[in-house]
């Protein structure tokens, strides 16, 4: 169920987040525009910041070094096909996620600036999935399903949230690649998504 759950997530975000037009390559070039490098291990001497660097490795903030040669494909004992839905019913779930890391950072870290850099950190490493979607990272477009697995461990048994530790780090993702079959991906299919991330991306307003 959760497999199915996560490859309508992912079949989502190819319709909210996808393509580039020619219009639009000046975003994508700026978007790989280096933006240098540093460490944020102790940042502002915040003990919430201790081994910040460690979970994707150093100088790479938002985990824009991972790639296709660090994903293993696992294989499924049924292969694994995606279903469309409603995109309300996509909608919703995407929000649930977008709430719950609104909650976890609002009340799991206390400090107002590991706040501001982890949420960065989650928003631009989003940005690698988009690329996915777009064919432009030269990686299949999947999920991590042991790293997915561990949705279901976000809580107590009293509804607070787990502090567990699930026992992974940012340098273990990708390898229990699932790769969902049945997209409607073909020859023409880089320009229609070249334009619905044009005008998805049209309608953004950034602050």
């Amino acid at each position: 169920m959760f497999a199915k759950f996560a490859s309508a997530v992912a079949l989502a975000l190819s319709v909210l987040s996808s393509g580039v037009s020619a219009a639009a390559l000046p975003i994508e070039n700026t978007d790989l525009v280096a933006r240098g490098s540093r460490s944020f291990d102790n940042y502002g001497g915040f003990s919430s910041m201790n081994n910040f660097d460690n979970f994707y490795g150093s100088n790479n903030f938002d985990n824009s070094h991972f790639s296709s040669s660090s994903i293993t494909v696992v294989k499924q004992e049924q292969e694994l096909v995606c279903h469309s839905e409603s995109i309300t019913i996509i909608q919703q779930r995407l929000l649930v996620l977008q709430e719950m890391a609104k909650r976890i950072i609002t009340e799991q870290v206390c400090e107002v600036e590991t706040q501001t850099i982890v949420f960065e950190q989650f928003h631009s490493s989003l940005h690698g999935f988009s690329r996915d979607l777009r064919r432009f990272s030269g990686r299949d477009v999947g999920y991590d399903s042991n790293i997915a697995s561990h949705f279901s461990n976000f809580y107590n048994s009293d509804g607070s949230l787990s502090t567990s530790d699930f026992g992974f780090s940012g340098s273990d993702l990708g390898h229990s690649y699932v790769v969902a079959s049945g997209n409607n991906w073909g020859r023409n299919s880089q320009v229609s998504v070249d334009n619905a991330y044009s005008a998805a991306r049209s309608v953004v307003t950034h602050f």
